[in-house]
């Protein structure tokens, strides 16, 4: 996994130089917009999988069944979809520290010149031309070099996923 974690860091450096620049960045923990509105269930790879799945088994039995019930029922869900891993209650990720790297990018990273966020980062984008976006071709690149990718319901049906 430590792929996945030098991906993560890497993630993690982009989205803190951008939020610590401008505080009112609406993209941070309890931000469950576009949790609530995904054009389709993230594409992960093998070592996301695992370490989503290890967070699940973390979570109170009850819990831990119920998501990986809405994982598997994203199988054939109608778009939009919202996450199965999120807490709709509370608006929060119930694996956060787990999430994909997808997730974890989401309103901080570019493709080409197109911000790829809500209505809301695309706001911030027009505002604030100086943000420095992360590379989401590079991102794609270095994600490829994980393996195989598949969406949620397909990893927790496969028993290679485990």
């Amino acid at each position: 996994m430590t792929r996945l974690y030098e991906i993560q860091a890497g993630v993690r450096t982009r989205t803190e130089a951008i939020a610590s620049t401008h505080r009112d960045w609406p993209c941070h923990k309890g931000c469950d917009d576009c949790c609530r509105h995904l054009a389709a269930v993230p594409r992960i790879s093998r070592l996301e999988w695992q370490s989503i799945s290890a967070a699940l088994d973390a979570l109170p039995v009850d819990t831990g069944c119920l998501v990986r019930h809405r994982i598997q029922s994203t199988a054939c869900a109608s778009r939009p979809v919202v996450c199965p891993l999120l807490d709709s209650d509370t608006g929060t990720c119930l694996v956060y520290e787990a999430r994909p790297i997808v997730c974890r990018a989401y309103g901080f990273y570019a493709e080409r010149q197109d911000v790829l966020g809500c209505s809301r980062i695309q706001s911030m984008a027009e505002q604030f031309p100086e943000v420095i976006w992360g590379n989401h071709a590079a991102l794609e690149d270095q994600l490829r070099s994980l393996g195989e990718t598949a969406e949620l319901w397909e990893w927790a049906s496969s028993s290679n996923g485990a």
